[in-house]
Protein backbone atom coordinates (compact mmCIF):
# COMPACT_ATOMS: atom_id res chain seq x y z
CA UNK A 1 0.00 0.00 0.00
CA UNK A 2 1.46 3.35 -1.02
CA UNK A 3 1.22 5.85 1.84
CA UNK A 4 -0.91 8.93 1.14
CA UNK A 5 -0.12 12.09 3.05
CA UNK A 6 -1.68 15.53 3.16
CA UNK A 7 -0.59 19.14 3.28
CA UNK A 8 -2.48 22.45 3.24
CA UNK A 9 -2.65 24.99 0.44
CA UNK A 10 -2.24 28.70 1.10
CA UNK A 11 -6.03 28.97 1.37
CA UNK A 12 -6.50 25.96 3.64
CA UNK A 13 -7.38 23.24 1.13
CA UNK A 14 -6.12 19.74 1.92
CA UNK A 15 -3.83 18.39 -0.83
CA UNK A 16 -3.12 14.66 -1.08
CA UNK A 17 0.31 13.42 -2.15
CA UNK A 18 2.44 10.30 -2.16
CA UNK A 19 6.17 9.74 -2.60
CA UNK A 20 7.42 6.32 -3.67
CA UNK A 21 10.34 4.64 -5.40
CA UNK A 22 14.03 5.39 -5.48
CA UNK A 23 16.41 7.14 -7.83
CA UNK A 24 16.68 10.74 -9.03
CA UNK A 25 13.81 12.88 -7.71
CA UNK A 26 10.93 13.40 -10.15
CA UNK A 27 7.79 15.43 -9.51
CA UNK A 28 4.66 15.10 -11.62
CA UNK A 29 2.64 18.31 -11.52
CA UNK A 30 -0.96 17.48 -10.64
CA UNK A 31 -3.22 17.00 -13.64
CA UNK A 32 -6.86 16.12 -14.00
CA UNK A 33 -8.25 13.46 -13.62
CA UNK A 34 -6.32 11.55 -10.96
CA UNK A 35 -6.97 9.58 -7.78
CA UNK A 36 -3.81 8.53 -5.94
CA UNK A 37 -5.14 5.19 -4.72
CA UNK A 38 -7.30 4.27 -7.70
CA UNK A 39 -4.63 5.15 -10.28
CA UNK A 40 -2.16 2.64 -8.85
CA UNK A 41 -4.58 -0.21 -9.64
CA UNK A 42 -6.00 1.16 -12.89
CA UNK A 43 -5.08 -0.30 -16.30
CA UNK A 44 -5.02 3.31 -17.50
CA UNK A 45 -2.43 4.61 -15.04
CA UNK A 46 -0.80 1.71 -13.15
CA UNK A 47 1.97 1.26 -15.73
CA UNK A 48 2.85 4.93 -15.28
CA UNK A 49 3.07 4.55 -11.52
CA UNK A 50 5.08 1.32 -11.74
CA UNK A 51 7.56 2.70 -14.26
CA UNK A 52 8.13 6.08 -12.63
CA UNK A 53 8.50 4.75 -9.10
CA UNK A 54 10.69 1.97 -10.49
CA UNK A 55 13.25 4.48 -11.79
CA UNK A 56 12.78 7.65 -9.75
CA UNK A 57 12.07 9.05 -6.31
CA UNK A 58 8.57 9.80 -7.53
CA UNK A 59 6.24 12.46 -6.10
CA UNK A 60 2.66 12.78 -7.36
CA UNK A 61 -0.45 14.46 -6.00
CA UNK A 62 -4.15 14.99 -6.57
CA UNK A 63 -5.04 18.55 -7.50
CA UNK A 64 -7.51 20.60 -5.49
CA UNK A 65 -11.03 19.41 -6.25
CA UNK A 66 -9.96 15.91 -7.31
CA UNK A 67 -9.12 12.49 -5.96
CA UNK A 68 -8.19 12.45 -2.28
CA UNK A 69 -7.65 16.21 -2.09
CA UNK A 70 -10.47 18.44 -0.85
CA UNK A 71 -13.38 18.75 -3.27
CA UNK A 72 -13.66 22.42 -2.36
CA UNK A 73 -11.66 24.06 -5.13
CA UNK A 74 -11.28 27.49 -3.56
CA UNK A 75 -9.64 29.93 -5.97
CA UNK A 76 -8.68 28.35 -9.28
CA UNK A 77 -5.97 29.62 -11.57
CA UNK A 78 -2.32 29.31 -12.47
CA UNK A 79 -1.11 30.96 -9.26
CA UNK A 80 -3.10 28.59 -7.06
CA UNK A 81 -2.02 25.49 -9.01
CA UNK A 82 1.62 26.55 -8.88
CA UNK A 83 1.47 27.34 -5.18
CA UNK A 84 -0.14 23.94 -4.57
CA UNK A 85 2.77 22.31 -6.39
CA UNK A 86 5.23 24.23 -4.21
CA UNK A 87 3.39 23.19 -1.04
CA UNK A 88 3.48 19.52 -2.00
CA UNK A 89 7.19 19.65 -2.89
CA UNK A 90 8.01 21.28 0.44
CA UNK A 91 5.82 18.87 2.43
CA UNK A 92 7.55 15.89 0.81
CA UNK A 93 10.99 17.37 1.60
CA UNK A 94 12.14 16.32 -1.85
CA UNK A 95 15.81 16.82 -2.77
CA UNK A 96 16.49 19.62 -5.25
CA UNK A 97 16.97 20.06 -8.10
CA UNK A 98 14.42 17.56 -9.39
CA UNK A 99 12.99 16.48 -12.73
CA UNK A 100 9.61 18.15 -13.30
CA UNK A 101 7.03 16.29 -15.39
CA UNK A 102 4.08 18.25 -16.77
CA UNK A 103 1.34 16.17 -18.34
CA UNK A 104 -1.76 17.58 -20.00
CA UNK A 105 -3.32 20.27 -17.77
CA UNK A 106 -0.44 19.99 -15.30
CA UNK A 107 1.89 21.51 -17.87
CA UNK A 108 0.87 25.08 -17.11
CA UNK A 109 1.73 24.77 -13.41
CA UNK A 110 4.99 23.02 -14.35
CA UNK A 111 5.94 25.87 -16.71
CA UNK A 112 5.07 28.53 -14.14
CA UNK A 113 7.00 26.70 -11.41
CA UNK A 114 10.04 26.21 -13.67
CA UNK A 115 10.03 29.91 -14.57
CA UNK A 116 9.67 30.98 -10.92
CA UNK A 117 12.11 28.46 -9.43
CA UNK A 118 14.70 27.57 -12.08
CA UNK A 119 17.16 26.52 -9.38
CA UNK A 120 14.75 23.76 -8.27
CA UNK A 121 14.34 22.07 -11.66
CA UNK A 122 17.09 20.08 -13.39
CA UNK A 123 14.98 18.92 -16.36
CA UNK A 124 11.50 19.83 -17.59
CA UNK A 125 9.56 17.08 -19.37
CA UNK A 126 6.20 17.84 -21.02
CA UNK A 127 3.81 15.22 -22.38
CA UNK A 128 0.56 16.11 -24.12
CA UNK A 129 0.82 19.57 -22.68
CA UNK A 130 -0.09 23.12 -23.60
CA UNK A 131 0.62 26.69 -22.56
CA UNK A 132 -2.63 28.18 -23.89
CA UNK A 133 -6.04 27.07 -22.65
CA UNK A 134 -8.69 26.29 -25.24
CA UNK A 135 -10.26 29.73 -24.85
CA UNK A 136 -6.88 31.41 -25.48
CA UNK A 137 -5.84 29.93 -28.84
CA UNK A 138 -7.64 32.26 -31.27
CA UNK A 139 -9.59 29.25 -32.52
CA UNK A 140 -13.34 29.83 -32.28
CA UNK A 141 -14.24 26.30 -33.34
CA UNK A 142 -11.99 24.73 -30.70
CA UNK A 143 -13.36 27.09 -28.05
CA UNK A 144 -16.96 26.18 -28.92
CA UNK A 145 -16.16 22.47 -28.76
CA UNK A 146 -14.44 22.89 -25.40
CA UNK A 147 -17.43 24.80 -24.00
CA UNK A 148 -19.80 22.14 -25.32
CA UNK A 149 -17.82 19.45 -23.49
CA UNK A 150 -17.99 21.48 -20.28
CA UNK A 151 -21.76 21.90 -20.68
CA UNK A 152 -22.26 18.16 -21.26
CA UNK A 153 -20.17 17.28 -18.24
CA UNK A 154 -21.95 19.71 -15.95
CA UNK A 155 -25.35 18.40 -17.04
CA UNK A 156 -24.64 14.68 -17.01
CA UNK A 157 -21.49 13.89 -15.03
CA UNK A 158 -23.36 12.82 -11.88
CA UNK A 159 -26.02 10.78 -13.69
CA UNK A 160 -26.13 7.04 -12.82
CA UNK A 161 -25.44 5.88 -16.39
CA UNK A 162 -22.12 6.16 -18.21
CA UNK A 163 -23.26 7.93 -21.39
CA UNK A 164 -22.26 11.46 -20.40
CA UNK A 165 -18.92 10.47 -18.85
CA UNK A 166 -18.07 8.38 -21.92
CA UNK A 167 -18.05 11.55 -24.04
CA UNK A 168 -15.03 12.53 -21.98
CA UNK A 169 -13.56 9.02 -21.76
CA UNK A 170 -13.42 8.41 -25.50
CA UNK A 171 -11.55 11.66 -26.08
CA UNK A 172 -8.82 10.64 -23.63
CA UNK A 173 -8.44 6.99 -24.68
CA UNK A 174 -10.09 6.56 -28.10
CA UNK A 175 -8.17 3.29 -28.53
CA UNK A 176 -9.27 2.02 -25.12
CA UNK A 177 -10.77 -1.46 -24.88
CA UNK A 178 -14.00 -2.00 -22.88
CA UNK A 179 -12.06 -2.71 -19.69
CA UNK A 180 -10.13 0.57 -19.87
CA UNK A 181 -13.27 2.49 -20.80
CA UNK A 182 -15.03 1.15 -17.71
CA UNK A 183 -12.06 2.04 -15.53
CA UNK A 184 -11.91 5.57 -16.90
CA UNK A 185 -15.64 6.03 -16.43
CA UNK A 186 -15.20 4.93 -12.83
CA UNK A 187 -12.23 7.26 -12.42
CA UNK A 188 -14.43 10.15 -13.53
CA UNK A 189 -17.00 9.22 -10.90
CA UNK A 190 -14.45 8.70 -8.11
CA UNK A 191 -12.21 11.67 -8.86
CA UNK A 192 -14.68 14.55 -8.79
CA UNK A 193 -18.27 15.70 -9.37
CA UNK A 194 -19.87 17.47 -12.31
CA UNK A 195 -19.88 20.98 -10.85
CA UNK A 196 -16.23 20.75 -9.84
CA UNK A 197 -15.27 19.25 -13.20
CA UNK A 198 -16.92 22.20 -14.92
CA UNK A 199 -15.10 24.75 -12.74
CA UNK A 200 -11.74 23.06 -13.24
CA UNK A 201 -12.02 22.80 -17.01
CA UNK A 202 -13.32 26.35 -17.33
CA UNK A 203 -10.40 27.72 -15.33
CA UNK A 204 -7.92 25.71 -17.39
CA UNK A 205 -9.48 26.89 -20.63
CA UNK A 206 -9.07 30.51 -19.55
CA UNK A 207 -5.41 30.19 -18.50
CA UNK A 208 -2.38 31.13 -20.58
CA UNK A 209 1.30 30.87 -19.61
CA UNK A 210 2.73 31.32 -23.10
CA UNK A 211 4.47 34.56 -22.08
CA UNK A 212 6.64 32.52 -19.68
CA UNK A 213 7.99 30.10 -22.28
CA UNK A 214 11.05 32.21 -23.26
CA UNK A 215 12.03 32.29 -19.57
CA UNK A 216 12.49 28.51 -19.34
CA UNK A 217 16.22 27.83 -19.13
CA UNK A 218 16.61 24.21 -18.03
CA UNK A 219 16.81 21.33 -20.56
CA UNK A 220 13.29 20.67 -21.82
CA UNK A 221 11.82 17.67 -23.61
CA UNK A 222 8.41 18.03 -25.27
CA UNK A 223 6.56 14.83 -26.20
CA UNK A 224 3.17 14.74 -27.88
CA UNK A 225 0.94 12.10 -29.48
CA UNK A 226 0.25 12.85 -33.13
CA UNK A 227 -3.42 11.84 -32.87
CA UNK A 228 -4.23 13.51 -29.55
CA UNK A 229 -7.70 15.09 -29.77
CA UNK A 230 -7.72 16.43 -26.20
CA UNK A 231 -4.66 18.60 -26.81
CA UNK A 232 -3.75 18.93 -30.51
CA UNK A 233 -0.15 18.21 -31.43
CA UNK A 234 0.20 21.80 -32.66
CA UNK A 235 0.16 22.86 -29.00
CA UNK A 236 3.19 20.66 -28.38
CA UNK A 237 4.91 22.21 -31.38
CA UNK A 238 4.06 25.67 -30.00
CA UNK A 239 5.75 24.78 -26.70
CA UNK A 240 8.88 23.47 -28.39
CA UNK A 241 9.09 26.52 -30.66
CA UNK A 242 8.96 29.03 -27.82
CA UNK A 243 10.98 27.28 -25.09
CA UNK A 244 14.67 27.97 -25.80
CA UNK A 245 16.52 24.81 -26.80
CA UNK A 246 13.55 22.49 -26.27
CA UNK A 247 13.59 19.06 -27.93
CA UNK A 248 10.37 17.83 -29.57
CA UNK A 249 9.42 14.24 -30.33
CA UNK A 250 6.03 13.35 -31.79
CA UNK A 251 4.79 9.92 -30.70
CA UNK A 252 2.52 7.69 -32.76
CA UNK A 253 -0.66 7.38 -30.70
CA UNK A 254 -4.30 8.38 -30.69
CA UNK A 255 -4.46 8.41 -26.89
CA UNK A 256 -4.01 11.39 -24.61
CA UNK A 257 -3.01 8.93 -21.87
CA UNK A 258 -0.44 6.61 -23.45
CA UNK A 259 -1.32 2.99 -22.78
CA UNK A 260 1.01 0.12 -21.89
CA UNK A 261 0.25 -2.00 -24.96
CA UNK A 262 0.98 0.60 -27.64
CA UNK A 263 4.39 1.36 -29.22
CA UNK A 264 4.36 4.91 -27.87
CA UNK A 265 4.77 3.60 -24.32
CA UNK A 266 8.25 2.03 -24.63
CA UNK A 267 9.19 5.01 -26.80
CA UNK A 268 8.21 7.38 -23.98
CA UNK A 269 10.13 5.31 -21.43
CA UNK A 270 13.27 5.27 -23.56
CA UNK A 271 13.12 9.00 -24.30
CA UNK A 272 12.56 9.97 -20.66
CA UNK A 273 15.40 7.79 -19.41
CA UNK A 274 17.79 9.01 -22.10
CA UNK A 275 16.90 12.65 -21.50
CA UNK A 276 17.41 12.38 -17.74
CA UNK A 277 20.56 10.26 -18.00
CA UNK A 278 19.03 7.09 -16.56
CA UNK A 279 19.15 3.48 -17.72
CA UNK A 280 16.33 0.97 -17.85
CA UNK A 281 16.23 -1.41 -14.93
CA UNK A 282 15.96 -5.14 -15.67
CA UNK A 283 12.35 -5.37 -14.50
CA UNK A 284 11.38 -2.96 -17.25
CA UNK A 285 13.45 -4.56 -19.98
CA UNK A 286 11.01 -7.43 -20.69
CA UNK A 287 13.27 -9.95 -18.92
CA UNK A 288 12.06 -13.06 -17.17
CA UNK A 289 13.12 -13.53 -13.54
CA UNK A 290 15.70 -16.06 -14.73
CA UNK A 291 17.08 -13.67 -17.35
CA UNK A 292 17.24 -10.86 -14.80
CA UNK A 293 19.17 -13.12 -12.40
CA UNK A 294 21.66 -14.05 -15.13
CA UNK A 295 22.11 -10.39 -16.07
CA UNK A 296 22.77 -9.49 -12.44
CA UNK A 297 25.47 -12.16 -12.22
CA UNK A 298 27.13 -10.92 -15.41
CA UNK A 299 27.01 -7.30 -14.24
CA UNK A 300 28.77 -8.42 -11.06
CA UNK A 301 31.67 -9.64 -13.27
CA UNK A 302 31.42 -13.20 -11.96
CA UNK A 303 33.12 -16.10 -13.69
CA UNK A 304 31.16 -18.75 -15.58
CA UNK A 305 31.87 -21.18 -12.75
CA UNK A 306 30.55 -18.78 -10.13
CA UNK A 307 27.46 -18.00 -12.18
CA UNK A 308 26.77 -21.72 -12.65
CA UNK A 309 27.16 -22.30 -8.91
CA UNK A 310 24.88 -19.42 -7.92
CA UNK A 311 22.18 -20.37 -10.41
CA UNK A 312 22.43 -24.12 -9.89
CA UNK A 313 23.29 -25.03 -13.48
CA UNK A 314 26.13 -26.80 -15.22
CA UNK A 315 29.03 -24.61 -16.35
Amino acid sequence: MRPVRFTKSHDGISLAWTRTGSGPPLVKAANWLTHLEYDAESPLWSHWVDFLEGHFDYLRSDERGCGLSDRDTGTLGIDSWTDDLSRVVEAADLPKPFILLGMSQGTMAAINYAARHPEDVSHLVILGGYARGSFCRNDDKAARLYQAIIDVMEAGWDQPGEAFREVFTHRFVPDGDPVRVRWFNELCRKATDGATASRLLTARGQSDVSALLPEIRMPTLVLHADGDVVVPVDEGRFLAKHIPGAELTVLESQNHIIQADEPAWPAFQRLLLQFTGQTARPADANLTDREAAILAEICAAKSNKAIARDLGVSE
